[in-house]
């Protein structure tokens, strides 16, 4: 195995992604090296590229959380996997296990978690280090392009509609329909739920009806809010708002159901309004939901492995990522892109020496 590594680099925030050679991390104890095969992109790998959020990822480093690879070396201790195993590297990078979240089955809200391609390097890179608990399993013979974008978009949804609470039969409406919403819709139906999506784009909206949506609605239109409660009877029982969007936060408020729950894990910069008057008299329950647990993360694997849900995907290799982004930021994504890193990669590859001094 060489010493040396490609990885996409973000070396000033708000800036293109640099191609660059650096030493091939050694796993320590608890630890894996996973040799990356692909890697989704996420939205969340944009924010953190451009510094976003309060907290910002420390320069440099490198992003992604949606890394499906094979174990290519163990750190001491670790014993309950083997060099060739299948796994995935997912944001969750790991948590202390200890305090009333971790024992609970909470770990995703540990104040002393780490997040894979934000506190830690990430899978943007030939090979990428993870906590050997924190894994998903995922088997031999998969394709494991097509699993990637499980490990984050897959169980962020799927998390997502559990937390609606909406039960086998009930209507759920899904507010947007890309990289999150697609797999959401196949996941909704896979759990018995009856889905009505939206979105802006038609292109999208004619996908979600392809994916299992039984109506499909333009965001936009001036009767959006009553085509829904008239499409679902009143209302959604439940509502998964994935748009990263201000204003698709407050329409929700406006087609949920009277007793029923908004889930949103979307997350647009700033603060939306809530109507406080509506949230009590209809009971409504207003609801944050963040990626999922590792027993989440075995279900949504399940589900896909057992070709009940499949991520659309588009391969594109390491040194396409800076023009992935631009498309993120236009908003021109369909399903999901995957870097795969079995493609020819056609950009050149500075060292960090190299980046630092130019």
């Amino acid at each position: 195995m060489s010493t040396m590594m490609r990885a996409a680099r973000v070396t000033a925030f708000g800036q293109p992604l640099t191609i660059s050679q650096i030493p091939v991390p050694e796993p320590g104890p608890g630890e894996v090296l996973v040799k990356v095969m692909a890697c989704g992109v996420c939205h969340t790998d944009l924010h953190a590229a451009d510094g976003d959020w309060p907290v910002k990822p420390s320069l440099p480093f490198t992003p992604g959380h949606e890394a499906a690879g094979i174990v290519a070396a163990l750190g001491p201790g670790v014993t309950e996997l083997a060099v060739g195993d299948a796994v995935g590297v997912v944001w969750l990078h790991d948590a202390c296990m200890h305090c009333e979240h971790c024992r609970t089955g909470w770990e995703t809200l540990c104040e002393s978690q780490h997040n894979t391609g934000y506190s830690c390097d990430g899978g943007f890179a030939d090979y990428v280090i993870a906590a050997a608990p924190f894994v998903a399993r995922l088997p031999k013979d998969a394709d494991l392009a097509a699993l990637a974008p499980i490990l984050c978009a897959g169980v962020t949804s799927y998390k997502g509609l559990k937390e609606t609470e909406a039960r086998p039969g009930e209507w759920v409406a899904i507010s947007g329909c890309g990289g999150l919403g697609h797999l959401a819709i196949q996941y909704a139906r896979a759990m018995g739920l009856r889905v009505v999506a939206l979105d802006l784009s038609e292109e999208k909206l004619a996908a979600a009806l392809r994916e299992g949506a039984e109506a499909a609605i333009n965001a936009g239109a001036a009767d959006a809010v009553d085509q829904v409660k008239a499409i679902t009877g009143g209302g959604a029982h439940g509502v998964l708002v994935t748009a990263v969007s201000r204003s698709a936060f407050g329409q929700a408020l406006q087609f949920v159901r009277r007793h029923g729950t908004i889930s949103l894990v979307g997350m647009p910069p700033g603060d939306f309004a809530t109507p406080i008057f509506d949230v009590v008299l209809k009971r409504i329950t207003l609801r944050g939901s963040i990626v999922g647990s590792r027993q989440d993360l075995a279900e949504a694997v399940a589900f896909a492995v057992q070709g009940k849900v499949h991520a659309e995907i588009t391969r594109a290799p390491l040194s396409d990522i800076n023009r992935i982004f631009e498309e993120l930021k236009a908003g021109t994504v369909n399903g999901r892109y995957v870097l795969d890193f079995t493609l020819p990669d056609a950009a050149a590859v500075q060292t960090e020496v190299e980046v630092a001094a130019a």
